[in-house]
């Protein structure tokens, strides 16, 4: 926010058709303050949760939330009221601001709850006094809530100071500018979108344009026309534009291709890219894309180069800052390379706690302060490959360790696979077996043909013996594929 002040007059959002200053948002964000303050001089990290779509007002909430001494919990607009009750419940949060579109689904739980309600329009206008100077760098500021894939979400607290850090990480190491142009498409309830996308750009007195729904042309036409400089999105996104790319004609694929290449950096993320759509995707742009690997708990750790090498199935090396070490079932320290270990972080973006869980925080620490982050990985010629999550993607078979991301990689070049998904079933007498699923480019694949042409690519214990064909992979609101619902389609 501080920075903000020397970008008033430069444009920050285009939000619904219209643009918006620095100053303007800056305005917005100190009536949000004000109206949460009501004369008190801080809110003294009193949680305050918001259910807004990615907008100007959006940004204008966090920012007041975070000048008044609160911690923000944005909502996903795209979760059921069930999940949208834990989170208030669980953040015990103070006050919930609610865009006009979710009051009716949320007025009564707020109620029950005893949660203050303000509707975002009460935020028109507010009380005219001074706020608060920018909140103190170790002050709690934003909880996230973690997919909970294998148990219930923990809330994810970080700092001002673990924030401001994995701003400054990024905008080193990707270069960012004041000239930059991002299109922003991805949920605001998640790292990704809030600190990869939108608060590197404000940092950097960037401009930030929100699509309030994804259309692979309106994209497409973005980059083609100029109107951004760099492109963020997960692996679907990448796979839907290159369909609709597919579906142009000669004339057109040749325009959007163009313009495309005109863009100065294109990331992929949040979940494992596949090769040959990093392949496709730079036969039709000219762009290698950029793949990083990060979580909710540290920001990102890992990234290729913005301009050096990129490495198709590797996340790079170790941002600035940020230390990372590979360890041993032992918590040993791996120091040679081609060998799976645990991937451990440890620096000033980690996170500072899991919101009043604090055996389940300590449970995530070493003694000496290393987070253990559960994910698989190998170090090649001094970059990072994943390999998956250990409880989700390592599979434990016949005393073998399998990585289901490398089946994965593998299964994809076959014709018949458009998606696939690999995932390990309990087994008595192997511990599990792998499984497989598919969504085949045509009716009835033959897996067994299949299976013979996997034969020749990978080891025979890494071979699925179990298949299935499904129309569509669970995933989760970015894109991520949910394994445990897979796992029960079987």
């Amino acid at each position: 926010m501080d920075n903000a002040r020397g970008f008033a007059d430069r444009e920050a959002i285009v939000s619904e058709g219209t643009v918006y200053t620095y100053g303007e948002l800056m305005a917005a964000a100190n009536g949000v303050s004000r109206k949460l303050l009501a004369g008190k001089g801080s809110l003294r990290e009193a949680r305050i949760a918001f259910i807004v779509p990615p907008s100007f007002e959006y940004v204008s909430c966090q920012w007041g939330i975070w000048q008044a001494g609160g911690i923000a919990v944005p909502l996903c607009v795209d979760h059921p009221l069930p999940s949208l009750r834990y989170v208030l419940e669980d953040s015990q949060a103070n006050a919930l601001i609610v865009h006009p579109d979710y009051e009716e689904l949320l007025r009564d739980t707020a109620r029950e709850l005893d949660v203050r309600f303000l509707p975002l329009e009460a935020f028109s206008s507010a009380p005219n006094f001074a706020v608060p100077e920018s909140p103190a760098p170790a002050l709690r500021a934003q909880i996230l809530y973690t997919s909970g894939t294998t148990n219930l979400p923990k809330g994810v607290v970080t700092t001002h100071a673990n924030i401001e850090q994995q701003i400054r990480t990024l905008v080193e190491a990707w270069e960012w500018s004041a000239d930059d142009r991002i299109l922003n498409i991805l949920p605001l309830h998640h790292v990704h979108g809030i600190i990869n996308v939108v608060s590197c750009a404000l940092w950097s007195g960037a401009r930030v344009e929100f699509l309030p729904r994804f259309s692979a042309k309106t994209v497409w036409e973005k980059m083609a026309t100029g109107a951004i400089t760099r492109f963020m999105a997960v692996p679907t996104i990448y796979f839907k534009l290159i369909s609709f790319w597919e579906q142009q004609s000669p004339e057109e694929r040749d325009r959007l291709s163009t313009g495309a290449q005109r863009l100065n950096l294109m990331i992929s993320g949040s979940a494992a890219l596949p090769v040959p759509i990093l392949e496709r995707w730079r036969s039709l742009t000219g762009h290698t894309l950029l793949e990083r690997y990060g979580m909710t708990e540290i920001g990102m750790a890992l990234s290729n180069s913005f301009r050096g090498e990129r490495r198709a199935g590797h996340v790079g090396k170790p941002l600035p800052g940020v230390e990372l070490r590979l360890v041993d079932g032992d918590e040993q320290p791996i120091l040679e390379e081609h060998v799976p270990g645990e991937i451990q972080v440890r620096g000033p973006s980690v996170f500072r706690e899991y919101w009043q869980k604090p055996a389940a925080t300590a449970e995530a620490f070493t003694a000496d302060g290393w987070f253990r982050t559960g994910d698989v990985a190998e170090r090649n010629d001094g970059m990072f490959r994943i390999l998956g999550r250990d409880s989700v993607d390592i599979i434990k078979s016949g005393g073998y360790k399998i990585s289901a991301l490398e089946i994965e990689a593998v299964l994809l070049r076959h014709p018949a696979v458009d998606r696939c998904a690999v995932v390990g079933l309990p087994d008595e007498e192997w511990g599990e077996i792998v499984a497989a699923a598919v969504v085949p480019t045509a009716p009835n694949p033959d897996f067994a043909a299949i299976s013979d042409w996997l034969r020749e690519q990978i080891p025979a214990y890494r071979l699925p013996r179990r298949w299935l064909a499904v129309d569509a992979l669970p995933r989760n609101t970015i894109g991520k594929v949910t394994k445990k619902p897979l796992k029960e389609l079987f």
